[in-house]
């Protein structure tokens, strides 16, 4: 309760009850209800304003999914997203391998009610990915399109080829996937590959996107899907370059701007240009050592849609008040 004002009588608490049921139940307008009382609009505003601040009204979300809409709000709000679905409190607690599962329900959740027939869509190697490809049961018939090669030392079942004809086989759509590793050892290797016709038709696909779902890794051991199979040579010579993000082993600064490195050169990956150019990217990006990671991505413009856990989600928040955004071209242009 306000300390500078005396509590409410039960007069004035009945009269501002009246009010916020004709304003938030009932639809009316300000303007409205300040005739209806004799009163002002401004002074109609300051009753709504007190009755909350007092604790008279109290604003409650039963939302269909474990979420928090103020935290996905505000970071929707900080970053110029689309939407931000970020777990709530209770549920983002526990193991890695249980808040992965529930990042990659909601994002399941979230594709299932969103895909159309008219969409084409992209999938990056990650294990939320698989998760959100395995708990998707129903899609409209779509062509699924992988993003980049195989991440060597994968399981067979979680390899990237094998998720994307998983969802495929759901969609009942075409599979574009691709057949060859995710680093290669030279440029000369990664062009011959390029040119054949099995990827080749995979990477058309990739101006055709309208979808891509993708995961947020940060440039440390563990954490990215291309640092552990680069010689330490080759990632000192990366992060002295400032890359502190990567999405689809693209790699990202801590401003959000591309970073153009010999990396690009022998990994088979959609392009950074045209990831921008998707109208529709959904990131999975998810606990707190990830936060610096999450808040570069975001920075770039690419992504549309945040999935993440509440303590990510705040770290993130922080890094953006910290230091302001710059303005960035709008995705899909």
């Amino acid at each position: 309760m306000s300390r500078s004002r005396r509590p409410l009588g039960v007069a004035e608490a009945v009269r501002a009850a009246s009010i916020a049921r004709r304003y938030y139940l009932q639809g009316a307008t300000k303007l409205e209800i300040a005739e209806e009382f004799g009163l002002s609009r401004f002074k109609v505003a300051r009753i709504l304003d007190a009755a909350r601040e007092d604790g008279l009204i109290r604003v409650e979300f039963d939302m269909p999914a474990p979420v928090d809409p103020i935290l996905g709000d505000d970071l929707r709000a900080a970053y110029g997203l689309e939407r931000a679905l970020v777990l709530e409190r209770a549920t983002s607690r526990g193991p890695r391998t249980e808040l992965r599962r529930r990042i990659g329900a909601l994002a399941a959740r979230l594709l299932t009610e969103i895909a159309t027939d008219r969409d084409v869509i992209g999938l990056s190697w990650a294990r939320s990915v698989n998760v959100m490809t395995e708990l998707i049961d129903t899609l409209p018939r779509c062509p699924i399109v992988q993003l980049c090669g195989v991440q060597a030392g994968m399981d067979m079942r979680d390899r990237s080829v094998e998720t994307v004809s998983r969802l495929a086989g759901v969609s009942g759509g075409a599979a574009y996937p691709i057949f060859a590793p995710l680093v290669l050892p030279d440029s000369r290797t990664t062009e011959i590959l390029r040119r054949q016709p099995g990827i080749a038709e995979t990477f058309s696909q990739f101006g055709n996107l309208t979808k891509a779902v993708v995961s947020i890794g940060a440039w440390e051991a563990g954490e990215s899907t291309v640092y552990d199979a680069l010689s330490q040579a080759e990632r000192d010579a990366i992060s002295k370059r400032g890359a502190k993000a990567e999405v689809a082993a693209r790699l990202y600064d801590a401003e959000g701007n591309p970073l153009s490195t010999g990396l690009a050169h022998h990994v088979l990956a959609i392009s950074a240009e045209d990831l921008h150019r998707v109208p529709e990217v959904i990131a999975l990006g998810y606990s707190p050592p990830k936060a610096e990671a999450v808040d570069a991505v975001l920075r770039s413009g690419m992504v549309s849609t945040l999935i993440t856990d509440a303590e990510t989600a705040a770290l993130t928040l922080e890094l953006a008040t910290r230091r302001p955004l710059q303005p960035r071209p709008r995705r899909g242009q």
